[in-house]
């Protein structure tokens, strides 16, 4: 077997990843060597790989749905946003450089290239490669120089199938129209749709997909279900409100405030904390909130003295040294632990210079041009802990603290630079049971299935509904015959003939 695949969305968010990730685990478990691929990714959600390459983290998670060893060809040009116009690119999974709005016309060349021997390089060594487009294919305005979507079909040779999420309404008309705006070569790419997230009687939509294949030419592969326990590891940051509907039961006694900073990055660190029973995450910009929870979380950030700027201005920062001074427990986690320092020198990442910390902790952070990328490992009470780090900021440690990790804690304040480490249960538990203690509040883990556990269920449930609800046999053939012929052109407004 042989081929591959690109999924497009309507929109972002539309479930693209998802998607992706059901179909290679549904290609995995049929036997298939399979990968997955995103030309470019933007999100300041990433990971980092076995082989010390970052990539965005929908794709590690696609790879682990795949069964594959994640690495940067299945990501090669990730972009993290660093402000409204411009983005720091990791080509490759190495830093390669920042692109400003007005300069991706000039240069996006060389990632394009980068991009499609990537994706080359991956076909020779898998049987299937699952591709993953960004946005929406219908971005006419971004067409030239496109190498993520129909430009990557065309440049490989990929048929396309197009997803689009239901439950936001307006889907039939989406669908349409991100054919009709097409010129005829894309849109001969353009093999079939999936509708995902639906619910209620699929008899009441069957009238709607009947007419939007007579209108395009192209079939509705299948009805996907709404899954409401696919939330983890999203790669969009938006994704962090899922938390609020995630309180593992009606009896959640320990309560989390998760700051919700304007450039977080690698939030899915609270995904284990919200998967926990008993344990209510809140996403919030609110110091009233911040102030009552039971632990005050502040996350990664791809911009630490910006978004440091920003809690001082909400009164965030005087909520959490509040907490710190009655000792209720806070948790800075990368760029949330550099905030707590008492003193951040940064000329790197937002070239501010000398700027004070929240003074929490007895440390210095200095940011360093070159960045550290790595997956380290340790313990703490004797549970073994790994995670991984992607930081410019380094820590110097005074006297006065404990270590915690890779980190310090000081009375009920903790930081560490590593991400992830919250994945491991019985560590994740028994640190849940110290702050609980701390904050004064009756929690106890439960019996409970493990964070690894929900993933893989996840994965699973995900290829579950692909088999039970897509036409698979016509998914295989567009998978090994590539774009089907005589696919028709549709045009907005005239006659298409």
């Amino acid at each position: 077997m042989g081929g591959g695949l690109l999924i497009a969305g309507t929109t972002s968010d539309a479930g693209k990843s998802t998607v992706a990730a059901g179909l290679c685990r549904w290609l995995a478990r049929r036997g298939v060597r399979v990968a997955p691929f995103k030309a470019q990714n933007m999100s300041n959600n990433s990971m980092v790989c076995p082989d010390g390459a970052e990539i965005g983290r929908a794709q590690w998670l696609q790879a682990v749905a795949a069964g594959a060893v994640p690495e940067s060809a299945m990501n090669p040009v990730l972009l993290k946003p660093g402000g409204d116009r411009r983005s720091h690119v990791v080509l490759h999974g190495e830093p390669w450089g920042e692109l400003r709005a007005g300069e991706w016309a000039t240069g996006r060349a060389a990632l394009a290239e980068a991009a499609h021997a990537a994706l080359a390089d991956l076909r020779r060594r898998y049987d299937v490669v699952i591709c993953e487009g960004a946005g929406s294919p219908a971005e006419i305005n971004l067409r030239d120089g496109d190498y993520v979507n129909l430009g990557l079909a065309r440049q490989a040779g990929l048929p396309v199938v197009v997803v689009g999420d239901i439950d936001r309404g307006g889907l039939l008309a989406a669908l349409a129209g991100t054919v009709a705006v097409l010129d005829k070569d894309d849109q001969a790419h353009v093999a079939a749709f999936l509708v995902n997230k639906f619910r209620g009687d699929a008899g009441l939509l069957a009238p709607g997909l009947r007419t939007l294949t007579e209108l395009t030419g192209r079939p509705v592969l299948g009805v996907l279900p709404w899954l409401p326990d696919v939330w983890l590891d999203s790669e969009d940051a938006l994704a962090i409100a899922g938390w609020d509907g995630h309180r593992r039961g009606a009896g959640a006694t320990l309560r989390v405030a998760a700051v919700r900073l304007p450039r977080v990055s690698n939030a899915t660190d609270l995904d284990p904390l919200a998967a926990e029973p008993g344990v209510a995450v809140t996403v919030t910009a609110d110091p009233d909130v911040v102030a009552s929870a039971d632990l005050a979380v502040l996350p990664g950030t791809r911009s630490t003295v910006e978004d440091l700027a920003w809690l001082r201005e909400r009164g965030i920062a005087d909520a959490i040294a509040r907490r710190a001074e009655t000792g209720r427990p806070v948790l800075g986690v990368c760029g949330g632990y550099q905030m707590l320092a008492r003193t951040i020198h940064d000329d790197v990442e937002s070239g501010a210079g000398a700027v004070p910390g929240l003074g929490l902790l007895p440390l210095t952070v200095r940011f360093s041009a070159t960045k550290s990328l790595g997956t380290p490992a340790g313990s703490w009470r004797g549970h073994p802990v790994t995670g991984y780090e992607i930081h410019h900021g380094v820590a110097e440690l005074d006297t006065g603290a404990e270590p915690f990790l890779d980190g310090t804690r000081r009375g009920a304040v903790w930081a560490t630079m590593w991400h992830g480490v919250f994945e491991h249960d019985a560590f994740r538990r028994s640190w849940l049971t110290e702050v609980a203690r701390q904050a004064g509040v009756a929690w106890e883990p439960a019996d409970a299935p493990g964070f690894t556990a929900r993933r893989e269920a996840m994965l699973d449930g995900l290829a579950d509904a692909v088999e039970s609800h897509v036409d698979t046999a016509a998914l295989l053939a567009l998978i090994e015959g590539g774009v089907p012929p005589g696919l028709p052109w549709v045009r907005l407004g005239q006659d298409s003939a």
